[in-house]
């Protein structure tokens, strides 16, 4: 299904990533150049994740897994280029953080 909506190229039928100026595919652009316009209402993208303790980088993902719904039905498109480039950030230095991470054997799938 994901490949039909892709092929007929309509901006309605295009995935989040696909309509998001800032998304380039697997790809997320440097934040340092990105326009004001990008920014949150305080002005700030958010903390480099890297300068976050492990405690409050957990914190930051369970709150963005929490609205990920929401902000997907119902943001505007760059709130939600917003969202998937800090949840990209996050999940990028927890995975550096965390290379050996425990991996659920229930998880798993017979190839």
């Amino acid at each position: 299904m994901t490949e039909s909506l892709r092929q007929s190229g309509g901006p309605a039928e295009a995935s989040p990533e696909q309509r998001m100026p800032e998304w380039d595919g697997d790809h997320v652009h440097d934040v340092s150049t990105h326009t004001d316009t990008d920014t949150d209402i305080d002005g700030e993208l958010g903390i480099d994740p890297a300068e976050l303790a492990d405690d409050d980088l957990m914190r930051e993902m369970h709150s963005l897994h929490r609205t990920r719904l929401d902000t997907l039905r119902h943001a505007s498109d760059s709130a939600l280029a917003h969202h998937l480039r800090r949840t990209a950030e996050l999940e990028t230095e927890y995975l550096a953080r965390n290379p050996g991470r425990e991996v659920d054997p229930a998880r798993l799938r017979d190839e």
